[in-house]
């Protein structure tokens, strides 16, 4: 599979879980639904979902003011028991600095409801960074772009799909 997502034309104005779970099935990706009470806590989601903390992609969108050539937007996915280490993320974009985005920014780049972030980038500005521990899961759990489902995507998969650049940015 080499197959990654990019913004086509009419399709900005789908949900983001649409848009996912359209190309999973479009790839035939290995992948199930798991329904839940709403939850955007990664840790409780986790419970929720059964499956070890480390097996939850975290996904937060991360300003880079001062990268070159200009600033940028990044989705750093990590795994769930980490934290995500924003002077090493600003490292691989060139910068000294990194914080979090606002929630509004992180918001309309991703598509989705905070808590609910997805390690997929259907938007031109944001570029995907993993943690390489991340990997190491055969599975990985994260939020379908809504508070109320999860999915369960082999973890070949999604680096197929999703083609992060794979980079240390978890403490």
């Amino acid at each position: 599979m080499t197959t990654r997502p990019t913004p086509d034309a009419g399709q900005e104005q789908r949900p983001a879980s649409a848009r996912l779970l359209g190309l999973l099935d479009a790839v035939g990706a290995r992948y199930r639904l798991l329904p839940h009470p709403p939850e955007g806590n990664t840790v409780r989601a986790s419970e929720l979902r059964g499956h070890p903390l480390s097996a939850a992609a975290k996904c937060m969108i991360v300003t880079v003011p001062d990268a070159l050539p200009a600033a940028r937007q990044v989705l750093a996915v990590i795994p769930g028991d980490r934290r995500v280490a924003l002077p090493r993320v600003a490292a691989q974009c060139g910068a000294r600095r990194a914080k979090l985005a606002d929630r509004a920014l992180a918001e309309r780049l991703s598509g989705c409801a905070s808590g609910s972030i997805i390690p997929f980038s259907f938007h031109h500005e944001l570029t995907v960074l993993a943690d390489p521990a991340l990997l190491d899961e055969p599975v990985l759990y994260f939020n379908a772009a809504r508070l109320d489902l999860s999915v369960a995507l082999a973890t070949e998969d999604y680096r197929a799909l999703a083609d992060p650049k794979v980079v240390p940015i978890a403490e």
